[in-house]
């Protein structure tokens, strides 16, 4: 895999008026093409009435590229949508924009520009997220040393997985490889060595 890949933060939707006709975007991560096929469905029942429902998804899976135009003219709707998908430098991402007709024409150059403008609100709207190659570790301290601990975790970026209450604390997270050493090393010599660090695997997510 590779060392880490942009996409969007969360699901988002931006909607904006151009000569009567309205455009709405709607954007969200996706893993795979089942993921993608099933938010396009979603949006497209959402927005049944709607005339068109325009989409386009990138995914990292086989390097899968769709795109339609939905019944608009050839190369005005599903491809700059793409474009911008392309442009922003993401990946693992699916957008629907739909569009309410105005009655109003908007030509060629005018749609092109509507739908790009419904993708890139969207895209705006949901935010940017870099995904990292992190290093998946195991915690394991007592109570009392919990306390001694908490300050260590927090100087550090990571993912907090799970924490089990039992007979001591057992917490599971992620962080960046190289960062863990370090970690380690404060951990183990803040509890004379009673806390128990064991890294586990990796696994590839925001922080």
């Amino acid at each position: 895999m590779s060392a880490g890949w942009t996409t969007v933060k969360e699901a988002a939707t931006a909607s904006f008026v151009e000569r009567k006709s309205e455009f709405i975007g709607n954007i969200t991560p996706v893993k795979t093409e089942e993921e993608a096929i099933a938010f396009v469905n979603k949006i497209k029942k959402q927005y049944a009435d709607a005339k068109h429902n325009v989409y386009a998804y990138l995914l990292r899976e086989n390097n899968v590229t769709r795109f339609s135009d939905d019944g608009e003219p050839h190369g005005t709707a599903g491809l700059p949508v793409l474009d911008v998908l392309r442009k922003e430098g993401v990946t693992d991402v699916a957008v629907v924009v739909t569009r309410y007709f105005g009655g109003i024409l908007l030509g060629t150059g005018g749609l092109v520009r509507a739908y790009s403008q419904g993708a890139k609100m969207a895209l705006d709207a949901a935010g940017k997220a870099v995904v990292e190659k992190l290093l998946v570790f195991s915690l394991r301290v007592t109570y009392s040393d919990l306390q001694k601990v908490e300050p260590i975790l927090e100087n550090y970026t990571m993912l907090r997985l799970d924490t089990v209450y039992a007979d001591d604390v057992r917490i599971s997270a992620a962080l960046r490889e190289g960062e863990f050493s370090a970690l380690e090393k404060a951990v183990t010599e803040r509890t004379n060595g009673r806390a128990i660090l064991k890294a586990e695997g990796e696994r590839y997510d925001c922080l």
